[in-house]
């Protein structure tokens, strides 16, 4: 008993020793994160009542990602499993058979706006938005013996849309509170704080959209993971290769983008953190548009880079997009 109550004194104070997260590691809630966006909504959420790791980190790519043995290892010991759903994680299935957890995998994108994987259809119709609630995601798993980097009908990049990003948020604290009841109380409150963050993160995207001409709003990306950016703020993106990074743009393909950029006469063009450059630089050569900068599309930066949070990468991305296409 003495050595119980001299442990629970110093906890406070000795934060930097070892013993200290282990202590806290047996109390709170150990969580897996299928890549770092979905970390940070969590730590936004969990705050210091959660232990996360993140299995594909800032700046990895969770479409090529290849699962390693000790991540079966911290799955299977999980208490909550987060992910995006919508076949993102082309691994998860493999996995979580893998570490034949016994925790909760939860879908962050049920209950969701989805839109249409345009892969096969085209570059982004304005009406391929179709309510995804719940039933949507399921049909997409469905789809998943197509192959490894089929996406299936949906959409997977949901994020990039702030009003989903609350419902990730949303679902966040719905998983916590029923693996952890007793701090429920906590982890809405803490949901409730980020969401007023998001609805004004919401306020300056469209803010900043508005301030850029209409007939000014094409822009070029490495592959099509913008597709809820364009649908919510009205910011048309045009990419060579679809939704996943895995699918390689033909010559034929990057043909036809060329052409589709001197007739939509696109205002600017990026690389992504995720992606190669190469095809982005080939195609601002021959189409003489400098490339803009870098956009965060499907991973943070890491802590020293601009898009360490999603606050910061959609942040970041606007103020990018903004001032490629304004000169400033």
């Amino acid at each position: 008993m003495s050595r119980t109550l001299k442990l629970a004194a110093v906890m406070g104070v000795i934060t930097s020793l070892p013993i200290i997260p282990s202590v806290a590691a047996a109390e709170n809630l150990k969580v897996v994160a299928s890549f770092s966006i979905i970390a940070d909504f969590a730590k936004n959420v969990g705050g210091d009542r959660v232990d996360i790791i993140t299995l594909v980190g800032p700046n990895g790519d969770a479409h090529v990602y290849e699962p390693k043995p000790a991540d079966a290892a911290t799955v299977g010991s999980a208490d909550v499993v987060l992910v995006n759903g919508l076949q993102f994680e082309g691994f998860l299935q493999r996995l979580v058979e893998a570490s034949a957890t016994k925790a909760p995998v939860v879908e962050l994108t049920k209950g969701g706006e989805v839109l249409r994987n345009t892969e096969e259809e085209g570059h982004h119709d304005q009406d391929k938005a179709a309510k995804g609630e719940a039933g949507h995601a399921a049909e997409a798993e469905e789809g998943h013996e197509e192959g490894h980097h089929h996406h299936g009908e949906s959409d997977p990049h949901a994020w990039q849309s702030v009003h989903n990003a609350e419902l990730y948020v949303k679902n966040i604290a719905d998983a916590f509170c029923a693996a952890d009841a007793a701090s429920c109380d906590t982890y809405r409150a803490n949901a409730e704080s980020y969401g007023q963050q998001l609805e004004a993160l919401e306020e300056e995207i469209k803010a900043a959209v508005a301030e850029i001409p209409e007939d000014k709003r094409t822009i070029i990306t490495s592959h099509d993971a913008y597709g809820y950016f364009e649908h919510e703020y009205g910011i048309k993106f045009l990419a060579p290769e679809g939704v996943s990074t895995e699918s390689e743009a033909s010559a034929s393909d990057v043909a036809a983008l060329i052409k589709q950029i001197r007739q939509d006469k696109a205002s600017a063009i990026f690389v992504e953190n995720v992606t190669n450059p190469r095809l982005i630089e080939q195609i601002a050569s021959e189409t003489g548009l400098k490339i803009g900068g870098e956009l965060y599309s499907d991973a943070l930066s890491d802590e020293n880079g601009p898009a360490a949070t999603y606050l910061e990468m959609m942040r970041h991305n606007i103020t990018a997009i903004k001032g490629a296409i304004l000169g400033s």
